[in-house]
């Protein structure tokens, strides 16, 4: 599990470690400079031929330190090369600025071409700021206001002007100071903790963004270096240890009222329920999946496919007559339970007694896919709403039609997990997608405080809250997913996993993580074009198992 914080709880955790701890202030900027530093170095010596592909390590604040600091880095050939560089250090008037300063000047010592250009009021600077232009400017290290500067050649910028400060749109002089940053024509950008015009919270553009190559972080990753489009103008991050103490996360959350965002990685696998071998089919939970419509099946097969896949150890399909025969062919492990389209109204007690007993069998709940939106779907989603007392995943049509009836919300209950897309969650909330878009971990927060229950929001990054406050963004997955029925399978690894034992937000956030991985490993296969959503299940099966993916497999068993 890797945090994620946001501006105001970095600057919490940075006044925790200078006012609480002790830690100097001028050591976690020197720290800091130095990890900036050698990001610049990592590119600058391996584009004149230094550096050797793989040498350098990522995410801490030592990678590459022996190339880029140690005995005869600068000598002969290669220190001509770094004087034939020119870096641009674009620093506003903030600690950001500072710790952009105090990197040009540990490569001005180590022989490279760098200007320190100002780009706020100099009159508003903080304590570090001056502390760190006036070593520049004892050791002759050119520094000038963005206004009297004459552009010219830049190889490398260096984007040190907000960082994790910014509140609102940039405009005016900053504005500008941006537009030149984006017209300089680097070759190489490096961001000192999040690219310049980009909100640290949400991931949004406020109002002119400089998109970087690389940036270069500080203790804890970013909210909105994980958020769209500020994922996109952050490049590769790099997290780097500058001495925060180890637990600062936890210090400051109860002061905040609500834990850190979190994303999980590889290591987060282990969350995933143990198979004991002495067990049985009822051991790892029974799914029911009440889903598609006449002749429309495919999510009822997907999201069943895709609990058996994720190892719940019963499945049963309750579905509309007309899709008996394929859910026969296409997943003959499945029990099958039909109505018909107009059972609900037509024979309410006996649609009631049947919705009770598949309730009653059932330890977790698919509701939703495919269902259509008829009237008479109304009436089986009350059934299920009221009927229940086991974990529900609530999706697609269904979420369609509680936007259609909003007094079926009355029977949310704290077991519920709804998945939306954007399109479904404006539905619900009667906000548009583009204000949505604007802070969707608020828009997920809001609507699972409001109604006490999980909320999965999907989008190109997925956002997970939980009804205590815990709020996920996911760190797996690719454009490659957005295909038909890929969130019908989400809803069955979510509802996999809650069937083995998971509490409903491990469930969520884990669901999220190992769906999307299960895409990464597919386009490492088919590329971004070709994947379908049942080859989505199969892979999480796989990755489940521990084993490579199916193409993968075949080349090492020499097919």
């Amino acid at each position: 599990m890797r945090y994620l914080v946001t501006g105001s709880q970095m600057k919490a955790i940075d006044r925790n470690a200078i006012e609480q701890v002790g830690i100097p202030s001028v050591v976690l900027m020197e720290r800091a400079a130095m990890a900036v530093a050698d990001a610049v170095v990592r590119y600058a010596e391996g584009s004149v031929g230094l550096a050797e592909s793989g040498r350098y390590a990522e995410g801490c604040v030592g990678a590459g330190r022996k190339a880029a600091w140690g005995e005869g880095a600068g000598r002969g050939e290669n220190a001509k090369n770094r004087a034939s560089l020119h870096i641009w250090a674009v620093c506003g008037s903030g600690n950001n600025g500072a710790d952009g300063i105090a990197a040009a000047r540990l490569l001005h010592n180590k022989g490279y071409q760098v200007t320190v250009i100002l780009a706020g009021g100099a009159e508003h600077g903080t304590e570090e700021f001056y502390l760190q232009r006036r070593i520049a400017l004892n050791l002759d290290i050119p520094v000038t206001e963005w206004k009297d500067f004459l552009p010219g050649r830049c190889d490398i910028l260096i984007d040190a002007v907000f960082g994790v400060g910014l509140s609102r749109p940039v405009e005016g002089d900053y504005a500008r100071v941006l537009q030149m940053m984006k017209d300089c024509g680097a070759g190489y950008t490096v961001a000192v903790d999040m690219p310049s015009g980009i909100h640290s919270d949400s991931g949004q553009i406020m109002g002119t963004a400089v998109p970087a190559d690389v940036t270069v972080t500080f203790g804890y990753k970013k909210l909105g270096s994980a958020l769209y489009p500020g994922r996109d103008y952050c490049g590769r991050v790099e997290v780097c240890d500058i001495g925060f103490p180890p637990d600062s996360v936890e210090r400051i959350s109860a002061s905040f009222g609500v834990p850190a965002a979190v994303t999980y990685g590889p290591e987060d696998l282990d969350k995933m329920p143990e198979r004991p071998s002495y067990s049985n089919k009822g051991t790892f939970g029974k799914v029911l999946v009440a889903a598609g419509s006449e002749n429309m099946g495919g999510a009822a097969y997907l999201s069943a496919l895709a609990a058996y896949r994720t190892g719940a150890g019963l499945v049963k399909i309750m579905t509309a007559a007309g899709n008996r025969q394929m859910m026969q062919q296409l997943l003959p492990e499945a029990i099958l339970s039909t109505y018909e389209a107009d059972e609900p109204k037509r024979e309410p007690e006996a649609f009631h007694r049947k919705v009770e007993e598949a309730c009653a069998w059932a330890d977790v709940i698919v509701l939703g896919p495919g269902i259509g939106q008829r009237e008479s779907m109304r009436e089986l989603l009350r059934e299920f709403l009221i009927n229940a007392y086991v974990p529900i995943v609530l999706d697609a049509d269904g979420l369609n039609l509680i936007a259609r009836y909003p007094e079926l919300t009355q029977y949310y209950t704290e077991n519920i997990i709804i998945t939306p897309h954007l399109g479904e969650m404006s539905r619900l909330t009667g906000l548009t997608t583009e204000q949505l878009r604007r802070d969707i971990v608020a828009a997920a927060v809001d609507y699972s405080g409001a109604h006490g229950i999980t909320c999965v929001l999907k989008d190109s990054a997925t956002v997970a809250a939980g009804r205590d406050g815990q709020r996920y963004v996911n760190s797996s997955g690719n454009s490659a997913m957005a295909k038909a029925g890929s969130g019908d399978v989400l809803t069955g690894v979510i509802a996999g996993l809650l069937a083995q034992g998971c509490e409903l937000w491990e469930a969520a956030a884990l669901g999220v993580y190992l769906h999307g991985m299960a895409g990464d490993r597919l386009r490492a296969v088919y590329g971004s074009q070709g994947i379908l959503a049942r080859e989505l299940a199969d892979e999480v099966g796989r990755i489940r198992a521990g084993e490579p993916t199916a193409e993968i497999g075949r080349i090492r068993a020499g097919e």
